[in-house]
C-alpha cells in the first residue's frame, strides 16, 4: 500500500463511519512516521505532516545548525551552517532546522502496521462517538433487536453498537429469541478498555415512568408529574401522580378513555398490573390511598418510628395485605412508612388482653387501661418504659402525679420479676405459622405419640405375660 493509497481512504472512511476527517489524516501521519522512525533511526527527530493538495505526507527530520567539518558530522542529526543558510536566510548555529526529506516507501510490514495505526486510531475515534452519542440519552428508552445470549446475558444490537440486558433486569417469564425486538432503558454507559459498555434495564422504575410518559401526552407537556413509582416486576406496581393544574385529574389522565393508556404500558410489562394513585403531602391521605382497594378503618401513627398501624375490617384484610403480602409491601414502600396491618377483630383482641394485663396494677382501672392501648402501651413493662412526656399525652395521664405513679408501679412489678410484665398476647400472632415453628410442633407431637404408643405397648406386653404366667400354674 503507498501514500497515495492510504491518503484514498480519507474521505471514504470518514464519510462511511461519520469520523472527522482530522482523526483519519492525524493516523496516516502516525503511520508515516513509525515507518520513518525505522529509517532514520530512534534518536531521530521527525515530524509528519499531510499535504491537502498533493495527497501526500510530507516527512521533516529536524537538524541541528552547526559548524563543522564533513568528516565530523552527523548527518542524520546535524547540518552545516552553510546549507542551513540556503534552505533558511536566518538560520543561526545552534538553531533546529526542519529538513524535508524524503518519505520511506512501505514495505509490507510498513503497510501492515500502517493500517493496523489507522484502524486502531478509527476504532478509537468509534468509541469515542458512540460513548458521547448514549452517555446523553441515559434514562432514555432505546430499542434494539436481541442477538444471543452471553453468560445468561440478553446481547442486544442497537445498529451502531450492542448493549447488554443482564439477566436480573429482564422481567420475570420474558424470554427472548434472536431477531425480537426488544425495548428497555439506557441504565448506564461505562466507558471500557474494550470501548463502551450500555447497559439496559427492563425492570427499574424508571422504565415504567419513562413508558407513561411515552403515552400520557399530559405527563410529557409538564401537567402531570409522577412524584413516585414502585415495582415488582412482572406483578405489580404502584405510581403516585400529581397534576399541576387544578382542572386535569391526574389518575384520569394516566388511565386514558377505558384504560386504553395504562393497557399500553402493562401490555409492554407482560401484563403488570398497574395501581396508580393520587400524591398527597399528607401522610395519612397518602396511605389510604396507597393500600387501596382496601378501606381503613383506623390509623394510629407514630411519627418518631414512621410506622402506621391501620386497622381494616376482617373482610378487609387480605385486600389491604394483597397476594403474599404484595399490596401491603408496595404500599410501604411508595410511602416510605412501616405499615402494620390489623384486622379489627384481631384488633380488638389486642386491646382487651392489653387491659388484661394493665389493669393488676393497683388502681388502675379498664378505663385508663383501654386509654394505653389505644396509643400501643400493651402491657405493664411497656408502661415502665414509657417517658414520662409520651405519657403525659395519654387521656387520664396529663396529669403529671397520676403518670409518675402509675409508672412508678409498673417499674416495682418489673423489677419484682413477675412473669406477667410482657403482656398477655401481647402481639399479633403471625397469619401463617412459619415452616420452622410448624415442623417442631409437628416432631413434638410425633414424639408424644410414640412415647404414648411404646407405654401402650409395654403395657399390652405385661398383661400378656401375666396371662401365660396364669396358664403355666394352672398345668402345674
Amino acid at each position: 500500500m503507498n501514500l497515495t493509497e492510504l491518503s484514498r481512504v480519507i474521505e471514504s472512511v470518514g464519510r462511511d463511519r461519520g469520523i472527522k476527517k482530522d482523526i483519519i489524516v492525524s493516523a496516516i501521519e502516525q503511520a508515516v512516521l513509525a515507518a520513518a522512525q525505522k529509517k532514520y533511526g530512534p534518536y531521530a527527530t521527525l515530524e509528519a505532516h499531510y499535504n491537502l493538495d498533493s495527497g501526500d505526507v510530507d516527512l521533516y527530520l529536524f537538524k541541528k545548525v552547526v559548524e563543522s567539518d564533513d568528516d565530523m558530522l552527523e548527518e542524520a542529526e546535524e547540518i552545516k551552517i552553510e546549507e542551513a543558510i540556503h534552505l533558511d536566510p536566518q538560520a543561526q548555529v545552534g538553531d533546529e532546522l526542519g529538513v524535508k526529506v524524503e518519505t520511506p516507501k512501505f514495505g509490507r510490514i510498513d503497510a501492515q502496521n500502517a493500517k493496523q495505526i489507522i484502524f486502531q486510531k478509527v476504532r478509537d475515534a468509534e468509541r469515542d462517538i458512540i460513548f458521547n452519542e448514549y452517555v446523553p440519552l441515559k434514562g432514555e428508552i432505546i430499542s434494539g433487536i436481541a442477538r444471543r445470549l452471553e453468560r445468561g446475558n440478553l446481547i442486544v444490537d442497537l445498529g451502531k453498537t450492542d448493549a447488554v440486558l443482564p439477566r436480573n433486569e429482564v422481567i420475570p417469564g420474558e424470554q427472548f429469541k434472536p431477531g425480537d425486538r426488544i425495548q428497555a432503558i439506557l441504565m448506564d454507559v461505562v466507558s471500557t478498555t474494550r470501548g463502551p459498555q450500555l447497559y439496559l434495564s427492563r425492570t427499574h422504575p424508571k422504565y415504567m415512568m419513562k413508558l407513561f410518559e411515552q403515552e400520557v401526552p399530559e405527563i410529557r407537556d409538564g401537567i402531570v408529574e409522577i412524584k413516585l413509582c414502585v415495582r415488582e416486576p412482572g406483578s405489580r406496581a404502584k405510581i403516585a401522580v400529581v397534576s399541576k393544574d387544578r382542572d386535569v385529574e391526574p389518575v384520569g389522565s394516566c388511565v386514558g378513555t377505558k384504560g386504553v393508556r395504562v393497557q399500553q404500558v402493562t401490555g409492554e410489562l407482560k401484563g403488570e398490573r398497574v395501581d396508580i394513585i393520587p400524591w398527597s403531602d399528607n401522610t395519612m391521605v397518602f396511605v389510604r390511598e396507597a393500600l387501596k382497594p382496601a378501606e381503613i378503618s383506623s390509623m394510629r401513627v407514630d411519627e418518631r418510628n414512621k410506622t402506621m398501624e391501620i386497622m381494616v375490617d376482617d373482610e378487609m384484610l387480605s385486600k389491604a395485605i394483597g397476594r403474599r403480602g404484595q399490596n401491603v409491601r408496595l404500599a410501604a414502600q411508595i410511602t416510605g412508612w412501616k405499615l402494620d396491618i390489623i384486622s379489627k377483630t384481631k384488633l380488638q383482641k389486642r386491646v382487651q388482653d392489653a387491659i388484661t394485663n394493665l389493669v393488676k396494677i393497683d388502681g388502675l382501672n379498664e378505663t385508663l387501661a383501654r386509654s394505653l392501648a389505644q396509643v400501643g402501651i400493651l402491657h405493664i413493662k411497656a408502661l415502665a418504659d414509657t417517658t414520662l412526656e409520651h405519657l403525659g399525652k395519654v387521656p387520664g395521664f396529663d396529669d403529671k402525679d397520676v403518670a409518675l405513679r402509675f409508672k412508678g408501679a409498673a417499674q416495682a412489678l418489673v423489677d419484682s420479676g413477675a412473669d406477667y410484665v410482657t403482656g398477655v398476647a401481647a402481639s399479633i400472632e403471625p397469619l401463617v405459622q412459619q415452616p420452622e415453628s410448624a415442623k417442631a410442633t409437628a416432631d413434638q407431637k410425633l414424639k408424644e405419640m410414640m412415647k404414648t404408643a411404646d407405654a401402650e405397648e409395654a403395657a399390652a406386653a405385661a398383661v400378656e405375660a401375666t396371662a401365660a404366667e396364669g396358664d403355666t400354674n394352672e398345668r402345674t
